[in-house]
């Protein structure tokens, strides 16, 4: 009988505390996590900072430069079997001379100095290079093809990746505002607690129960809080930039 009287008070004094502070919410160690905001940047300003700093994003665009340039020095390919030589030579000549009629010859030689050039066009046709030319600038323009479609689909991912985290963080943020009010507020009915245990209206199992509660409420609010930290820095280092923190009024 003397329990449940016990049990009584308890309530009462809970239902008359929460009347008095109903408006004011008691946070941990006196900070309160509510008093402030992260303002976070646009879902699409992050996307976009994020597409810009994705190392693979930035290799498969330098790989697709790589084959297109490959690909106009294969377009070009044939100009190799097509060109012009040239010539020039000068020094002393040895210049001979023959003379032959029916009834004698002669022959005479002289020495000069000379400068002499030769100019020349040349073009070569290899047939296997001339058949499998377009065959080859097709498997190349093909495979360019495909190297786009996998970065489309490597950015399609990292989109749907910063997307779910973003959501994730407004939830994480949801999350530890509540669990930090509820901390507050277990908070608050501990230090009635342990008064009315010290006057001795509330018996120890009910106290050792409280505290148990609290201590549950304490451990779910800095789970809470490392799960929203470790949420924020991973996207804020996908990001390259750090959120914005506000004070509310």
């Amino acid at each position: 009988m003397k329990k449940n009287y016990y049990l009584l008070v308890l309530i009462a004094a809970i239902v008359i505390l929460s009347n008095t502070i109903q408006a004011q919410t008691l946070e941990p160690d006196n900070s309160s996590i509510n008093a402030y905001k992260f303002e976070f940047p646009p879902l699409d300003v992050v996307i976009d900072s994020v597409m810009k700093r994705s190392a693979m994003i930035n290799y498969r665009d330098n790989q697709i430069g790589v084959m297109e340039s490959k690909l106009k020095s294969s377009e070009r390919d044939w100009t190799k079997n097509f060109g012009f030589i040239a010539d020039t030579r000068y020094g002393t000549f040895d210049n001979y001379f023959t003379n032959s009629t029916e009834i004698n010859s002669s022959a005479s030689s002289s020495y000069t100095e000379q400068f002499n050039y030769t100019l020349g066009l040349y073009l070569k046709i290899p047939v296997f290079d001339f058949l499998n030319r377009k065959n080859k600038n097709k498997q190349a323009r093909l495979e360019i093809e495909e190297a786009k479609s996998m970065a489309d689909f490597q950015k399609e991912e990292i989109r749907k990746t910063v997307i779910m985290m973003y959501q994730d963080l407004i939830l994480k943020q949801k999350l530890l505002q509540i669990r930090s009010r509820r901390y507050g507020n277990g908070k608050v009915n501990m230090e009635m607690i342990e008064k009315e245990f010290r006057n001795g209206v509330v018996p120890l199992a009910e106290y050792v129960r409280i505290v148990s509660i609290t201590e549950n409420m304490e451990a779910e609010y800095e789970t809470a809080m490392s799960e929203f930290i470790t949420a924020k820095q991973l996207l804020e280092d996908m990001a390259g930039f750090t959120f914005g923190l506000t004070q509310l009024n």
